[in-house]
């Protein structure tokens, strides 16, 4: 990142049914109401095992293509995946399994990050998922960052929320509730400041 360029959050998620795109849109709301910091939205292609083929940059709709760029020149990252069985979606594990070339540069080493991810039921993996998002992140030496109960909307939520990164349950459709809402905007403005923090800004 040169020096005249803003430092951003790397806001990187796969979603299927907008649960974690919403929640997506709500971090980088919070990380926008730090002064100094900007979030940057990105998502990650379909893996199709059937052909071979090449994806567009830039897909039809939704969030552009995260690069390689996006991810190594961020300040800080929020995770969010769609929840497989208890564990992340296979398109996002697949673009962290291309990053080997950035662990072995120490790219992410001291960088703040933190998870999030929604399902359809409360039961349905939600924290083994966030669990499972924070592994390769350890292991590209970032800082994990989780939901502390000094929000009180973690006390008091009865749909998503969990001190492991914020969650959308989505029994009834990808709508986020007023907490987890809340929620996932603490936890942008959380990762902002202390991506600024540590980068002596």
């Amino acid at each position: 990142m040169s020096a005249a360029q803003k430092p951003y959050i790397l806001i990187l998620f796969y979603s299927k049914t907008q649960g974690t795109a919403n929640l997506a849109t709500h971090i980088a709301r919070g990380v926008d109401q730090v002064a100094g910091i900007e979030s940057r939205i990105r998502t990650v292609p379909e893996v199709d095992t059937a052909i071979s083929r090449t994806v567009p940059k830039v897909p039809d709709e939704g969030a552009v293509y995260c690069s390689k760029e996006d991810l190594a020149d961020c300040a800080g990252l929020a995770l969010g995946s769609a929840t497989r069985f208890g564990n992340m979606a296979a398109p996002l594990k697949h673009f962290l399994d291309s990053t080997a070339d950035l662990w072995m540069q120490n790219t992410l080493v001291g960088k703040p990050a933190a998870v999030f991810c929604s399902t359809n039921s409360i039961h349905g993996g939600q924290e083994s998922t966030l669990l499972s998002m924070m592994i390769p992140l350890f292991h590209h030496g970032m800082i994990i960052q989780g939901l502390p109960y000094a929000e009180s909307a973690m006390n008091e939520t009865s749909t998503g929320g969990t001190p492991y990164g914020v969650t959308h349950l989505g029994k009834d459709g990808a709508h986020l509730s007023n907490h987890e809402a809340t929620l996932a905007e603490a936890a942008g403005r959380r990762l902002a400041e202390s991506a600024l923090r540590l980068s002596g800004r």
